[in-house]
């Protein structure tokens, strides 16, 4: 049995910071473990044009601990208003590493979001010219499409349309939750890749309405059945390049989640690793965690891989109940419960 393993300083490819005081409580978290993060542009009002993302890592990098080393990568949010000049420009520049594309009303602060792919096409197309990803969050959000196949059907009639219209577009379809995301990814070639969540790596549908409702485990994608859950451990711990860590680690406050119509989003960050390798170690894959946690995003988007290494341990820890204090306080992924690996 192996007690220990060491590994290249992980990368976050997709994660929530927020802002203000909420930022503040979480980043530490997130840059305690990872050397960089695509960070979400989801606020309020959202990040659109460089401008917005200039003082956004500002303001990331004002929020971090002292003397913790750590990278945001910004993205820019897109909209059926964003100008394919501007989206060049700050790829060109090296402020935005990639676009974000919410379906409009698909998920947490998506009311800008885009209504018409048609709309944004000659953004698309200008990312695809110059090999800027498009990061998708793959939901259909047609009313009459049950929740549970808003991925299966976004995949089917839109994305892959736009793939086969763009094929030299680099997508990520973020934070899969099923195994036709997974077949479609491992098919898809070479310009398509997809980040896998811990939190769907380790729940089902199921657990969400164990002995009540626990609004603390309703996310958007929504947890699926056992048989996407076991296809998604099989895609995460195979070693194929095309999936890599992405937590969508997404804080919100207690009171918004314990409450008549609750935020979706899971906080993941104060043991996003640990939980990524209590998985790895459950499928007998701790020898592919490291190319899924630090080498596979790295190749996708063309970065070095981090030279600086972490280790992980084999050692029992308990989880908090809560971060942050007051009104803004999150409860964590397993908050109370014991975990079973610790970074180091």
């Amino acid at each position: 049995m192996t007690d220990s393993i060491t590994i290249r300083r992980p990368d976050d490819w997709h994660v929530h910071l927020r802002d203000g005081a909420m930022m503040a409580a979480v980043l530490p978290y997130t840059a305690r473990q990872f050397a960089r993060a695509i960070v979400m542009p989801n606020l309020v009002p959202p990040v659109t044009t460089i401008a917005d993302a200039l003082a956004y890592r500002a303001r990331i990098m004002a929020a971090l601990p002292a003397g913790v080393d750590f990278t945001p990568l910004m993205t820019a949010y897109l909209t059926d208003h964003s100008d394919p000049d501007e989206i060049y420009r700050g790829h060109r520049e090296g402020v935005l590493t990639a676009v974000k594309l919410y379906p409009a009303h698909a998920t947490t602060n998506s009311a800008h979001g885009v209504t018409d792919l048609g709309r944004v096409m000659p953004v698309l197309e200008r990312m695809a010219e110059i090999g800027m990803p498009l990061l998708v969050h793959g939901e259909a959000t047609d009313p009459a499409v049950d929740v549970f196949d808003r991925e299966a059907v976004f995949i089917t009639k839109i994305l892959d349309p736009l793939r086969r219209r763009l094929p030299e577009l680099r997508v990520v379809l973020e934070h899969i939750t099923t195994a036709d995301a997974v077949a479609y990814v491992e098919r898809g070639g070479p310009n398509l890749a997809a980040t896998i969540t811990a939190h769907h790596l380790i729940i089902n549908r199921n657990a969400i309405f164990q002995g009540g409702i626990r609004p603390h485990l309703y996310c958007l994608p929504i947890a699926k059945r056992e048989k996407h859950r076991l296809a998604l451990r099989r895609a995460a711990t195979s070693g194929a390049a095309q999936f890599f860590l992405g937590t969508d680690s997404a804080p919100h406050a207690i009171p918004t989640k314990e409450t008549a119509c609750g935020c979706a989003g899971i906080f993941t960050a104060a043991s996003a690793v640990e939980l990524y390798a209590q998985v790895f170690d459950e499928e007998g894959a701790l020898d592919k965690f490291e190319a899924f946690a630090s080498l596979n995003g790295p190749e996708f988007y063309g970065l070095p891989p981090n030279e600086s290494r972490v280790t992980l341990r084999r050692e029992d820890w308990p989880m908090t109940d809560r971060v942050g204090d007051g009104d803004l306080a999150v409860s964590p992924f397993r908050a109370g419960e014991t975990l079973g690996w610790r970074l180091y």
